[in-house]
């Protein structure tokens, strides 16, 4: 049963007394501390954005959320590698929530986050629905240390989607050259030549730069294919134009769901008829067995 006491909005705990409320009865079953010094109705924290409300009490007006947090707020892929290792330390309700300031003596000292200190002179940040956050751009900068170049090949990709991007190459380009003494910056700045807007997977730019770390050309990505009359044929996720070549990264669905099965065979016989060369790529190629990609793609452009 709900109490009529409770509000229902986060309470610094050192507000309480405002809304008529004793030490005591905060700890009452019907509150739950979502950090130390707040509370808030018991089971309203129903995720990051709710544990973000609830931390934004006790942290100074200059914090904004960053990093990992920034990505799963904003809806952005998280990096595997990052994601596996949120998920070790706990992942979910568990996983500490990171924050920047941009002074070092504003840094929170608390368990459940983690606290950076950027002191560029124009920190990009945006709201989410309220909540400060770093930008998409800024984001991908503040990630650059501790991310390996194709690790943050495929972040910008995921961050230039041709679907809904969440920022572009020209503004990471822009912060980018206008951020000093950050680490991470030599990573970034390579990276940054081998990120493709308009991507639509992590595995496809993940084939992308197989082929790139093998001295191989660099595909375009999402170019029509034509017909010698100039017609379009199809879409591929990954083309060689001049050569009339195709890379098709095949996940899982395009072996589970029958209809993008049956478009897949349709679109591919319509590049064949005209010409063009299929590779089709895995899972397997690119994860486990890359080196027999390679060798198709040679051979393909060889011929």
């Amino acid at each position: 049963m709900s109490n009529p006491q409770v509000p229902s909005v986060v309470l610094r705990s050192r507000d309480a007394a405002s809304h008529g409320l004793t030490r005591h009865e905060l700890g009452r079953p019907w509150w739950e501390a979502p950090t130390r010094g707040v509370r808030v109705p018991a089971g309203s924290i129903d995720g990051i954005a709710a544990r973000c409300r609830a931390a934004l009490e006790i942290l100074p007006s200059a914090a904004a959320f960053s990093h990992v947090t920034a990505l799963r707020l904003l809806g952005i892929e998280v990096p595997w590698r990052l994601d596996r290792s949120s998920a070790e330390a706990g992942g979910g309700p568990g996983e500490r929530l990171h924050v920047v300031v941009p002074r070092r003596d504003l840094r929170p000292q608390r368990d459940d986050l983690v606290a950076h200190t950027c002191t560029q002179p124009a920190l990009a940040v945006t709201t989410w629905h309220g909540i400060p956050v770093t930008t998409p751009a800024q984001t991908w900068l503040h990630l650059s240390h501790g991310l390996s170049v194709n690790e943050l090949v495929v972040l910008g990709d995921a961050m230039t989607r041709r679907k809904d991007p969440a920022t572009s190459v020209v503004e990471m380009r822009r912060l980018l050259g206008s951020s000093h003494r950050m680490r991470g910056l030599a990573a970034s700045r390579v990276a940054i030549e081998h990120v493709v807007g308009g991507t639509d997977s992590s595995m496809e730019s993940r084939t992308r730069m197989i082929l790139v770390d093998a001295g191989l050309p660099c595909p375009e990505v999402n170019v029509p294919a034509l017909d010698r009359a100039g017609s379009f044929l199809a879409l591929p996720d990954m083309s060689y134009p001049a050569l009339r070549i195709a890379i098709e990264y095949d996940g899982d669905v395009h072996r589970t769901d029958p209809g993008t099965w049956r478009r897949d065979v349709e679109r591919r016989q319509r590049l064949e008829e005209a010409g063009w060369l299929i590779i089709t790529v895995t899972a397997d190629d690119v994860m486990r067995h890359p080196e027999r990609f390679i060798r198709r793609v040679r051979a393909a452009l060889a011929r």
